[in-house]
């Protein structure tokens, strides 16, 4: 009899402590359970980029990055997630995060869709050429080059702006570390006779001095720039620099349990559509609303810890019909979730 109780507390107290556990790791919500999970990268990965091909959406690929001082890499993922090998890029110094656009002029008669993203053991981002995955920066873009502190010219977080009245594309570039205002550098891409160039064109953006910032989001339509103050909230600005650098908005403030981090926005007609936002320590993701930024929900996807972010509306196949998020995961992967299972709309 001794021996059966004892038995009994030992399996009470093993229970107690697994439910201990989940409780303290899970935020309270339904998980919705992703279409799929990528492959493993080597490292640590970060932060994702989806790029359609209008051609044919079911070969549109899934950048993301690996994290490593000396062979981290941007991995092409496929829309089963598993890693194309002739599109990754490997040994790379510490890619952070990596964003997309279409159409960059390379002249008169040609353009290109381009992947940027951040090398920040080399204080520079670089630009290539998609799907061909070609250089276009002759080596890499320095960022930051007129600051003397190391550690303010390490790049983490890039978004791309295409400005859709010139078609002038420019790049926001965030950092490790920086100074309560202009902690972000915008930079114009501009192509010559001589080849693809960076050119600074402002620095802007409020910090609170709390922790950093590294994720950022624009967008194109609407003509705005978001980027996560992690440890206040998500800032708004416009993306035009003719339209100055005052703040829009400060929103999220009440919302995020600790590390406010990636942001992706779902773009719909007539400027609907929703700002998601990675909450980090609560592994879960806050919706606002594109038109006004107030709150809608908080969802939980099932992944650990994610940093970035992606989502596109448009069609990718059966499996992705009205579109595809794409979010980090702490385990060295990606979660693809179809669209839907959001229930955004």
């Amino acid at each position: 009899m001794i021996y059966l109780r004892s038995k009994m507390m030992k399996k009470t107290l093993i229970l107690g402590v697994i439910s201990a556990v989940v409780f303290s790791c899970g935020n309270g919500l339904p998980e919705i359970a992703p279409t799929l999970k990528s492959e493993k990268l080597p490292h640590d990965s970060d932060d994702p980029a989806i790029w359609i091909n209008h051609k044919n959406p079911e070969q549109s690929i899934v950048f993301g990055t690996d994290k490593d001082e000396i062979d981290g890499g941007v991995y092409a993922l496929d829309l089963d997630g598993k890693i194309i090998k002739e599109k990754s890029l490997t040994g790379v110094s510490y890619p952070n995060n990596v964003d997309v656009e279409y159409g960059f002029k390379l002249n008169d008669s040609t353009k290109t869709d381009i992947m940027i993203f951040s090398e920040r053991e080399k204080n520079q981002i670089r630009v290539y050429s998609v799907p061909d995955m070609k250089p276009l920066d002759n080596g890499g873009f320095k960022v930051f080059e007129d600051e003397t502190d190391v550690e303010m010219k390490r790049p983490m977080g890039v978004s791309i702006y295409k400005n859709p009245s010139t078609e002038e594309i420019s790049v926001f570039v965030s950092r490790k570390a920086g100074p309560t205002e202009g902690y972000l550098y915008q930079y114009a891409l501009v192509s010559d006779s001589l080849g693809v160039h960076s050119n600074l064109l402002r620095k802007m953006g409020t910090f609170s001095g709390q922790k950093e910032i590294e994720a950022i989001a624009v967008d194109d339509e609407l003509g705005f720039v978001y980027f996560s103050d992690e440890g206040v909230g998500i800032r708004k600005y416009h993306a035009d620099p003719k339209k100055g650098n005052k703040e829009i908005a400060l929103f999220g403030t009440d919302h995020f349990k600790d590390d406010i981090e990636g942001i992706a926005i779902a773009t719909y007609a007539n400027g609907e559509g929703f700002i998601i936002v990675s909450n980090q320590q609560n592994h879960s993701f806050n919706i606002f609303k594109r038109s006004d930024n107030s709150f809608v929900k908080e969802i939980n996807l099932g992944t650990i810890e994610t940093d970035g972010c992606d989502v596109i509306t448009t069609p990718l196949g059966k499996k992705y019909p009205n579109g595809l998020f794409v979010s980090m995961n702490d385990e060295q992967d990606f979660f693809f979730h179809a669209l839907d299972s959001l229930k955004l709309k």
